[in-house]
């Protein structure tokens, strides 16, 4: 059988692999076989050499998995900087983080870690208990790193019931997106007999009765496509404590309409269910309402046709408040009144904030006022309104950052904030509602000199004469010679800001004398839909565009030169790596494409990859054929191109963008590198994590060593 000649080949390979420190050329790759696959996509033929690694369930595909983590290892592990990275990334992960308390009834929720922790602690505290009497008055609630051994099993979303008695929780195990559902007593910190499993995408929302709660799943999957199998038709439920999950109530569900999914929402008097309709990662939803003060009233349509975004913010009566970039790219709130039955009359809507020159993020109802957060150039900006349309006055940050949370319900006299940027760590404020004025809650000390470092905002401009912003942070002392080892990182999809965070990883590469530059590209969100738009579909090259141009704008300043410069970019941000890399190999020392969407033909075909078909089109699309195969990273590498020193990142469990995508660019891009041994020296490696998925949850550990990895195959290739 071929695939046992695979596994018998890839497994003699690792037995006589040999490494040296830099040089590929002497780098033994393992095996890649060739199948003989071609696809017709409306006249144009593909091939498809590497599709049996698709199969990541196979013994061919784990001979080869494991052959392929052999040689990287080996490599990585005669790096002479990697041991000491390893020592500063667990000395800088090292200092306490606390999340935003979330209150209900007479208790503060919070997350804790003590700094090297796998899995941050979910704890509970009364609502009397000052900020430095916290640590004193906390209990535990649910301590993950108590689920496995390794670290493994993560606590997903918490849902605290309104009256704060009872928690909703969920899962991950081993980095997938499923999820399951469990119920804890509060005061006596044990589990009821309530489970839900195969949820996915979906949060909960707590009855008025706080006696059950709707949630959305799918279908079971069938054996062995648990995490590759396409997850469609997902469906709302209502579950009632204390019975069992295959007694809950179907809600809504809409089987013509496979790639619907429902997010819901209780208003906090209890009144109605809010049901805001999605359909994949399309940036327009639908809102259906259901009347929950009549047993027998049905789901109504509220707001229908799919033809802008619609977030629910919150009620005050039969008037319901939404986020929404309805005839405003930059988002404005609209009051909504709920009809008696049937659609919303678009004539009764009424503008409470308006669009503004600044993109409006979020909004957040408490008491009676909103308060709302903006982005200016990619930076926080806090607004507060009345729930009349009247401007309040605004929230004090402490600098130029992210600010982030300011959740709480409408009674709520208090809200919190973290606010972070690349060397402030994040720190926890109070804010009294009704007058806006905030107060440090706490801040983490961290093994880190702050002061040490600064960020600028600089600008470039695209190809098309787009003017697209650059965050470069570095030692305050470092000159623009031309000489520091630089980071590039972007993202530019999916209708996603890239705002400025504190990171340990981020901090160990500045340590390290590098200097770190987020480049907020088209397809993102930092300045509205437009922004987005700019860089969906047959727009996507502008993407690309952007991210070199910011490229070629470092090294016009002199921050660093073409052999000192790295990029990296994860998911939609790895095949934008993927699609840079192939397109300007010349441009960059060092390439780290992680979890990246790396084969545009068959990206739909798999988990919940159709969802993003609005994002990127797809090959069952004609006129969409010539576009994809014109980035698509897997089909854009050329044998014999001497491509840059590149570490691709993945894991076996991700089921969001499966490894497949990972595997089969590796294997074509060391076939080609391999073309190219006697002129091009870079090593092409694949670094794939086991019991990890797409990121969420990963365990602390973990992640030291995966940046150890990182950081240190940098330095080693960026001279």
């Amino acid at each position: 059988m071929k695939s046992a000649f695979l596994v018998l080949s890839l497994l003699l390979n690792v037995l006589v692999v040999s490494v040296s420190p830099i040089a590929a050329q002497s780098m033994n790759y393992p095996p890649s076989p060739t199948q003989d696959i071609t696809d017709d996509y409306h006249g144009r033929s593909v091939a498809d050499p590497y599709r049996w690694l698709e199969d990541v369930e196979s013994d061919s595909t784990e001979a080869w998995v494991k052959a392929q983590n052999e040689v990287t290892q080996a490599y990585l592990n005669s790096l002479s900087s990697r041991e000491p990275m390893r020592r500063k990334l667990e000395e800088l992960w090292n200092y306490e983080r606390t999340g935003v308390p979330v209150h209900r009834g007479d208790r503060y929720f919070f997350t804790h870690n003590d700094g090297l922790q796998n899995q941050s602690v979910l704890y509970v505290a009364k609502d009397d208990v000052a900020p430095d009497q916290l640590a004193d008055a906390r209990k535990v609630l649910i301590d993950p790193n108590t689920l496995s051994d390794d670290g493994t099993m993560a606590l997903g979303s918490w849902h605290p019931s309104d009256d704060g008695r009872l928690l909703a929780y969920s899962v991950a195990d081993g980095g997938s997106d499923w999820r399951t559902w469990r119920v804890r007593d509060v005061a006596t910190g044990k589990d009821t007999d309530d489970v839900i499993e195969w949820s996915k995408f979906s949060g909960i929302a707590w009855t008025p009765d706080n006696d059950g709660f709707y949630y959305a799943r799918y279908a079971a999957p069938k054996d062995g496509e648990e995490l590759t199998g396409t997850n469609e038709n997902q469906q709302l439920y209502l579950h009632r404590l204390g019975t069992p999950q295959s007694a809950d109530a179907l809600v809504l569900a809409y089987p013509d309409q496979p790639q619907w999914g429902f997010s819901p929402t209780v208003t906090e008097d209890g009144r109605f269910l809010v049901i805001e309709n999605w359909k994949g990662t399309e940036p327009k939803t639908q809102v259906f309402v259901r009347d929950l003060t009549h047993d027998d009233s049905e789901i109504e349509e509220l707001i229908s046709g799919f033809d802008a975004d619609y977030r629910f913010i919150g009620s005050r009566g039969r008037t319901l408040f939404f986020l929404t970039d309805h005839q405003a790219p930059k988002r404005s709130v609209i009051a909504v009144d709920v009809p008696e039955r049937g659609i919303a009359d678009r004539s009764g809507w009424k503008t409470i904030i308006g669009e503004s020159s600044d993109v409006l993020e979020d909004v957040s109802l408490l008491g009676d006022q909103l308060y709302a957060s903006y982005l200016r150039d990619a930076l926080s900006q806090v607004e507060r309104w009345s729930v009349s349309g009247e401007r309040l006055g605004t929230v004090e940050l402490p600098g130029k950052g992210s600010a982030s949370g300011f959740g709480g319900r409408q009674d709520s006299e208090e809200t919190f904030f973290t606010f972070s940027n690349y060397v402030t760590p994040p720190s926890i404020h109070r804010v009294e509602v009704a007058t806006g004025k905030s107060e440090l809650w706490l801040r983490p000390e961290v093994p880190f000199d702050v002061d040490a470092y600064v960020t600028e905002q600089v600008f470039c401009v695209s190809k098309d004469g787009t003017r697209v912003p650059i965050l470069i942070t570095r030692h305050r002392d470092q000159a623009n010679d031309g000489t520091n080892r630089t980071l590039l990182y972007a993202y530019g999809g999916f209708n996603i800001s890239l705002t400025p965070a504190y990171s340990p990883a981020i901090a160990a590469w500045l340590d390290a004398g590098g200097v770190y530059a987020v480049a907020n590209l088209r397809g993102g969100g930092e300045y509205g839909s437009e922004w987005h738009e700019a860089g969906m579909r047959l727009n996507k090259q502008n993407v690309f565009d952007d991210f070199i141009a910011a490229a070629e704008h470092l090294i016009e300043m002199g921050v660093t030169d073409r052999s000192r410069l790295a990029i990296r970019g994860g998911s939609n941000g790895g095949l934008l790596v993927g699609a840079v890399m192939t397109q300007r190999p010349e441009l960059f020392g060092a390439c780290l494409p992680a979890v990246g969407v790396m084969d545009m033909m068959r990206y739909h075909k798999f988990t919940i990859g159709w969802a993003w078909v609005s994002e990127f089109g797809s090959s069952d699309e004609e006129d969409q054929i010539d576009n994809l195969l014109s980035y698509s990273p897997l089909h854009k590498l050329k044998p014999g191109t001497c491509y840059p020193a590149t570490l691709i990142t993945t894991a076996d469990r991700d089921d969001r963008v499966v490894p497949g995508h990972s595997f089969k660019f590796a294997a074509a891009l060391q076939a080609a590198q391999t073309q190219a041994a006697d002129t091009c020296d870079n090593p092409t490696l694949i670094r794939i994590e086991t019991r990890a998925g797409h990121g969420a949850g990963t365990p602390t550990s973990k992640k030291i060593e995966e940046y150890a990895d990182l950081w240190s195959f940098l330095i080693a290739n960026l001279e």
